[in-house]
């Protein structure tokens, strides 16, 4: 069975005889283990299971200075320190008077595209999503500051929702431009939870930001793709409406975040939606054992899979603070390989 065949049979809910994985690991991790092995050679032993492209770069910066950088939206953003920090956004108020909203084209990338084509084209085994970021919500707060967009939720509806449907026509618009590209799906990312639950409340998004991710992800079967998006944090309460508009794989699942437990999610929403992710980033990988960490992926791989529908991954790409010791466990762990 090819790789590609693997992911699809998890995603439309059928057990497979191996277990489908990704290992994203920041280039600090990767440096340690190449450290700890002697070489690279280990890099080899990741199956490329799933591999992403991209025809559309949805966060195109320009850099000010050493400093700060604009983006194509014309918000300026501080990058040197972690994690980078919108400073000014450029929706002082809630309204678009004066103000020009880009086109499309400008995010559009013909070179990316074309590598993207080759990228398809040597790795035919692989299951290949196209990539899209930064979503509805996230722009709308790129676009007015966080704290000012969660009161125009309330306050300023209308402009909010005409903020929103402008968002929307875009990555319509950029939907169409990654369709035609010979890959399996399209990967959204929209972080709409914190640790507590739906950042703008679950009533909200329902009313807001659903039916616009319906007409996206409609359109995205349209092409005959499947549907995966990203979000952190908790999303558990509106997980039956985004099975309702289409949403095939959802991807993190957080497990620190409440109402993540993701044996909880499987048992309530297995049968209908493929889970990407699971293991815990904020607790298992950082403050784990060795031991104890290859015990959770044996756990996830025996009860997430049952019946299909999970494909095994950190929550997070491993991140700076994982300790050398617990890398080496999740790569040999995943790649059944010492």
């Amino acid at each position: 069975m090819k790789m590609r065949d693997v992911v699809l049979n998890q995603i439309r809910h059928r057990e497979t005889p191996e277990f489908p994985y990704t290992l994203p690991l920041e280039e600090e991790v990767a440096e340690r283990v190449d450290a700890h092995y002697g070489n690279a050679d280990w890099r080899k032993k990741i199956k490329p299971y799933i591999i992403g492209v991209a025809a559309v770069d949805t966060d195109p910066k320009t850099p000010i200075d050493s400093r700060y950088v604009r983006d194509e939206y014309g918000g300026i953003w501080r990058q040197d320190m972690r994690p980078w920090h919108l400073e000014k956004p450029p929706l002082a108020e809630p309204s678009f008077a004066g103000y020009e909203f880009p086109k499309p084209e400008i995010f559009y990338r013909p070179e990316s595209k074309k590598m993207a084509l080759r990228t398809c084209a040597d790795n035919k085994d692989s299951f290949i999503y196209g990539t899209l970021g930064w979503g509805l919500f996230e722009r709308s707060w790129n676009l007015r500051g966080f704290e000012n967009v969660l009161v125009d939720s309330i306050m300023e509806p209308e402009f909010f929702e005409e903020m929103l449907d402008k968002l929307m026509n875009l990555y319509l618009s950029f939907v169409e431009y990654t369709a035609d590209l010979p890959i399996d799906a399209i990967l959204f990312g929209d972080d709409w939870g914190d640790q507590r639950g739906v950042i703008i409340g679950p009533e909200r998004w329902r009313k807001f930001l659903k039916p616009r991710w319906a007409k996206i992800y409609k359109a995205v079967h349209s092409h005959g793709k499947i549907v995966m998006s990203h979000s952190c944090g908790s999303v558990s309460e509106i997980i039956p409406d985004l099975i309702e508009i289409g949403l095939d794989v959802l991807e993190s699942v957080q497990p620190e975040a409440e109402g993540m437990n993701p044996y909880e999610l499987k048992k309530k929403f297995g049968k209908n939606i493929c889970f990407w992710g699971c293991l815990g980033s904020q607790s298992t990988i950082p403050r784990g054992t060795p031991a104890e960490i290859q015990a959770e992926i044996r756990k996830l791989r025996r009860e997430m899979s049952c019946g299909g529908g999970y494909i095994l991954a950190p929550a997070k790409p491993l991140q700076p603070e994982t300790p050398t010791e617990n890398a080496v466990a999740i790569i040999e762990a995943f790649t059944g390989e010492p």
